[in-house]
């Protein structure tokens, strides 16, 4: 996008407010998707804070092809990956408070509805593996093609379009039984 070359290359001589702009632009995106693969929000507010702590320190020697939105996804899902090695055996608590990323333009009768709608989802992701979790979010929220999220986890296409595949059947399955017939 010629927007985010645009605010790269400011930021990268100097302009802070290239950096503001790029900070307002992606953090609720990238909020939601370490929401969603943490099922932590204040982790996942973490995350993203050091993500963009390190985006900004990174200043000159910062290397991307251009896509802003994909370096700074991909920096999101190594920083949770990372931590969730090094914090093995510790549980995180449930998405309840995924109500502060969402847009406050709907209506109280809308909000009611899609929190109800998110935690049943939130809740069946959850059941997925890790592994699976990470490329439909990734893909979804994160708006990452098969082959980035290919080259990014170091698996085959294959790989990552079967655990696609089976996240989605398994995600499918888990919301049918929740829907009341």
């Amino acid at each position: 996008m010629v927007e985010d070359r645009l605010l790269l290359w400011r930021f990268k001589n100097g302009n802070e407010d290239a950096l503001c702009r790029i900070y307002k632009k992606y953090r609720t995106r990238l909020l939601r998707l370490a929401s969603a693969l943490l099922n932590d929000t204040d982790l996942a507010e973490d995350v993203v804070q050091d993500v963009f702590v390190s985006f900004a320190q990174s200043g000159e020697r910062l290397r991307t092809d251009g896509n802003l939105r994909a370096y700074l996804t991909t920096s999101v899902a190594n920083r949770i990956r990372n931590r969730l090695r090094d914090d093995r055996g510790r549980r995180h608590s449930s998405l309840d408070s995924a109500d502060t990323i969402a847009s406050k333009q709907n209506t109280p009768q809308q909000w009611a509805a899609y929190s109800e709608g998110m935690r049943k989802v939130n809740d069946a992701l959850q059941e997925i593996p890790y592994d699976q979790r990470e490329v439909v979010l990734l893909h979804v929220h994160g708006g990452m093609k098969f082959k980035a999220i290919s080259q990014l986890r170091k698996v085959s296409i294959n790989t990552v379009q079967s655990r696609y595949r089976y996240a989605v059947e398994k995600l499918r399955a888990e919301l049918k039984e929740q829907i009341p017939k």
